[in-house]
């Protein structure tokens, strides 16, 4: 069946990420996370270090994050071309790091009280036996940072064929923020796990007990600070917050290249990894087509999905 002039400029809504190896790396992590998560919490019970148990519990979290991750993945790719969806799946990791981000909070909150208790309360700690198992945990978050590490050299390519969609990424690097999510909360499951390292060292050789519940808060305050980082940055992405102020800055020098057109009104949002969307509204004094300004936007990173309104002015542009 040949192509009609309407299908032409019809194109996927697909922003979401295909499965890949950072995807089959994830479940790895998450293999010897869970592994080494029942083994600290173990040991933190039967050594009744606090720094060591709160580097088990966020063990946990870290876990549950990963887990996240993996799903958002499966469900992104198994509703891709769900019409429902009305720009694809490709925010559906990122509603995954807002859930990952509250979970950690919470997280955080009982290890702080669970600290303090054993401030109030002190308990004898095995040292000898739970700086073992911390530096166990601390070889397995570096490990883990090591397989989820983004290589720089790691590269999207889109595809869209549209009237709506006139992009070239032109080989960028386009980082998979769900990903990075992932690598970020190792990275703060190895601080705690030093932390705890830190404590039980201290006890052990200089005698502060103390020592072990506030390295215990402190690994409650990395998690806190990282999870309030990722509600952020996932909640402003949620609600359609404007995106990437030098795309914006791009559009402009794009079309605004004579004093009698102007853009009246610009949206730029991010539809998923390495996906914006803009809706761009051009007022001249002698508009074009459409697709001669979308075509202007065409080697502009990253702009995935493309509405363009034009005006004709009824009077001269005026120049800010």
């Amino acid at each position: 069946m040949s192509e009609t002039p309407v299908d032409r400029w019809r194109h996927s809504h697909s922003f979401h990420q295909p499965y890949s190896s950072a995807e089959r790396r994830t479940w790895f992590v998450i293999l010897l996370t869970a592994v080494m998560m029942v083994f600290e919490v173990a040991a933190g019970v039967i050594t009744n270090s606090m720094a060591l148990l709160a580097d088990g519990l966020h063990m946990s979290t870290h876990l549950a994050a990963l887990s996240i991750t993996v799903g958002t993945y499966w469900y992104a790719r198994r509703h891709a071309d769900d019409e429902r969806f009305t720009f694809g799946t490709g925010k559906v990791g990122t509603l995954g790091g807002f859930a990952s981000a509250i979970f950690l909070a919470s997280v955080a909150l009982v290890m702080v009280a669970e600290s303090i208790g054993r401030l109030l309360t002190p308990l004898s700690i095995k040292f000898d036996e739970a700086i073992i198992v911390a530096c166990i945990g601390l070889a397995v978050n570096l490990v883990s940072a090591i397989l989820l590490h983004q290589d720089p050299s790691h590269r999207h390519h889109h595809g869209h064929g549209g009237d709506d969609q006139h992009h070239h990424h032109g080989g960028a690097v386009h980082e998979d923020h769900n990903l990075k999510g992932a690598y970020l909360h190792v990275l703060a499951d190895a601080v705690t796990s030093l932390t705890a390292i830190i404590a039980l060292f201290a006890g052990k050789l200089f005698g502060w007990v103390w020592m072990d519940p506030v390295m215990g808060i402190v690994g409650s305050l990395v998690i806190a600070r990282w999870a309030y980082g990722l509600l952020c940055s996932s909640a402003t992405i949620l609600v359609d917050g404007q995106a990437h102020g030098h795309a914006r800055g791009h559009i402009r020098e794009a079309i605004e290249t004579d004093p009698e057109t102007r853009i009246a009104d610009l949206h730029v949002w991010r539809v998923g990894v390495g996906h914006l969307a803009a809706i761009v509204c051009i007022v001249s004094e002698n508009p074009r087509p459409t697709a001669y300004y979308k075509e202007l936007l065409g080697n502009i990173h990253d702009l995935s999905h493309v509405t363009v309104e034009v005006i004709e002015a009824e009077e001269p542009v005026e120049v800010k």
